[in-house]
């Protein structure tokens, strides 16, 4: 009969059991990699915390590179999903803000996610082990995630203003990415300082881009 260990990877559709295991091997990477980094997550410490054998991660990911990517995409499909909904439960006004609060507060209620995007970022970069500070928060560092996510807020900023169009003293793609730094800097220093109040912070932020939207 084949096991896990045993089994080919080219399997047709995953079972119930199949895609339990794979969950669970993703939340344990995402553990993982928040209290050690990625470095020091090693497949035989996946295993370990699994409670299963190196051959039977190998079973459901070919790589560590393979796990650590399944667990970046479950973080930021969380996190979009969940800033999306508030960005959709408020009006084009106040769009931006429910933007930033949500952004800022989902990472703030879960630090390991915010961590794992961390290091996610810093090991494509090749930075490893490196400050928080260096790495993008929200979009785990890759230049195309990047771009969109400031594209995106961009348009929302668009939408945002009272009279329906751009502020001629007003950029929005500059404004997009000047609040996106300011969102990974709170973030990054909520990281390094677990007494900072990040939630806090993004409502200064939204003050300071509110003012600037409706002057």
């Amino acid at each position: 009969m084949a096991t896990e260990d045993t089994q080919s990877r080219a399997v047709p559709a995953p079972s119930h059991i199949r895609q339990a295991r794979r969950t669970q091997l993703v939340e344990v990477t995402l553990e993982l990699v928040a209290e050690h980094g990625y470095a020091a997550t090693s497949l035989a410490r996946i295993a370990r915390a699994a409670g299963i054998t190196k051959g039977a991660v190998l079973y459901h990911f070919p790589t560590k590179d393979a796990v650590l990517a399944a667990a970046r995409e479950q973080v930021l499909a969380e996190l979009v999903a969940d800033v999306g909904a508030a960005v959709d439960a408020s009006g084009a006004t106040a769009a931006p803000g429910a933007y930033v609060r949500r952004m800022v507060g989902h990472l703030a209620e879960d630090p390991r996610r915010a961590r794992v995007l961390v290091q996610a970022g810093l090991h494509e970069a090749g930075l490893h082990e490196a400050s928080p500070r260096r790495g993008g928060v929200p979009d785990g560092g890759a230049r195309p995630a990047s771009a969109a996510r400031w594209q995106a807020l961009a348009a929302l900023l668009r939408r945002a203003r009272p009279s329906g169009g751009p502020c001629p003293a007003l950029d929005p793609r500059t404004l997009a990415i000047a609040v996106g730094g300011a969102i990974d800097g709170i973030v990054a220093e909520m990281l390094e300082d677990p007494s900072y109040d990040a939630v806090a912070a993004a409502e200064t932020v939204v003050r300071m881009l509110e003012g600037e939207l409706l002057r």
